[in-house]
């Protein structure tokens, strides 16, 4: 798996927000990519030391669509909360919570 595959998107959420001031950064992953495939990736990216990552799979909600109110469920995704060194940051979340 490429490195540049891995990582699909930064989860940017009050809480995550609360984190990200205790250097714990959330994104949503590839299902298919380890815990060793997203510190690469996240230390190539944005040139930072992991110290952990922890990892977890959301399961896809129930939603009704139409005038019919049919029941689909959408996929389920990994997300990935990522704890730097204490004196690192990632710029993209400092952003969200400057907001």
């Amino acid at each position: 798996m490429n490195l540049t595959d891995v990582i699909i998107a930064p989860i940017i959420s009050e809480k995550s927000s609360k984190d990200a001031a205790a250097s714990k950064f959330t994104f949503k992953v590839s299902k298919k990519a380890d815990k060793l495939a997203i510190k690469k990736a996240v230390e190539s990216k944005f040139t930072v030391n992991v110290v952990s990552v922890a990892t977890m799979v959301v399961k896809g909600r129930s939603q009704r669509f139409g005038a019919r109110r049919t029941e689909t469920t959408m996929s389920s995704w990994k997300k990935a909360i990522v704890q730097l060194k204490p004196e690192q940051k990632i710029d993209l979340f400092e952003t969200a919570a400057a907001k």
